[in-house]
């Protein structure tokens, strides 16, 4: 006989749309027995709890879940897309509003490219926003070093397999020449690790500058640099077909939001 799956939620997943610790964090507290769930200690994190249980984490109750939130976000070059860095870099999560809740990166951004990184303060979105089974295309202005030719990029646009790893085919416009430079825009569906730069290479080409300019309906705009937007509630749940929460307390005034410049957090001496 199949047993049943017991009712509600994996622990970890709740403390994580609490907006307390991702859902990693959320294991390693429990673990390090710093959770508890109607006042017995708990030491694994495959437990099912539901809104009736009381959770505590170092002795404070677990408050409720956050309403899933997204953040525009200009990312600048020369900063890392990690919470922390083994070489000291700087982080994005160094350098955004100090007033902005926990938020995880909607994939990354590497160090030398900018533009649009998505922002949520929700696990679930993360994951969707990021499968290849979503289709959302990723686009971008790429700044390449040399003249390539339209038929340059034809290999790209049939798809490639690159080191053992096959990306999808790439949809390419050659805009203009500058100079010794070429600009291209280039629309992407998955995002593998330096996947634009890696595949420019295979056919010749550096780049030297590569700005993301829209992940899905999601644009870039007229953010500057550095700078923080909210996406309104209500177009969050248009665009991913999220369900309006009872009770949702609204998160902003109608109207477009205004961007929160940022302010460098002050680092100890």
């Amino acid at each position: 006989m199949t047993e049943k799956t017991p009712p509600g939620e994996r622990i970890a997943k709740v403390i994580a749309r609490a907006g307390l610790a991702s859902r990693r964090e959320a294991e390693r507290l429990i673990v390090a027995g710093r959770v508890s769930v109607n006042g017995k200690t708990i030491d694994r994190a495959a437990l099912n709890v539901t809104d009736k249980d009381r959770i505590e984490v170092d002795g404070k109750r677990l408050g409720a879940p956050e309403p899933p939130r997204l953040w525009l976000y200009h990312k600048p070059t020369g900063l890392v897309t990690t919470t922390r860095d083994e070489q000291g870099r700087t982080t994005i999560f160094d350098e955004l509003p100090e007033d902005l809740p926990r938020v995880m990166t909607v994939g990354r951004l590497d160090l030398n490219s900018e533009g649009l990184l998505l922002l949520t303060n929700d696990g679930g979105i993360k994951r969707k926003l990021e499968l290849p089974e979503t289709g959302w295309v990723r686009k971008y202005r790429v700044r390449l070093k040399g003249r390539p030719e339209d038929a340059t990029f034809e290999p790209l646009r049939k798809g490639l397999d690159l080191d053992g790893e096959r990306f999808q085919p790439m949809q390419i416009t050659l805009d203009r020449q500058t100079g010794a430079n070429a600009w291209a825009t280039v629309a992407i569906r998955e995002g593998k690790n330096r996947e634009i730069r890696r595949a420019m290479e295979a056919v010749g080409l550096s780049v030297n500058r590569l700005i993301r300019v829209s992940y899905g309906p999601f644009q870039l705009g007229q953010l500057k640099r550095g700078e923080v937007e909210e996406i309104r509630p209500r177009v969050l749940r248009d665009q991913l077909g999220l369900a309006t929460t009872p009770g949702e307390a609204p998160r902003q005034t109608p109207g477009k939001p205004r961007p929160k410049k940022v302010q460098r957090r002050r680092r100890d001496s």
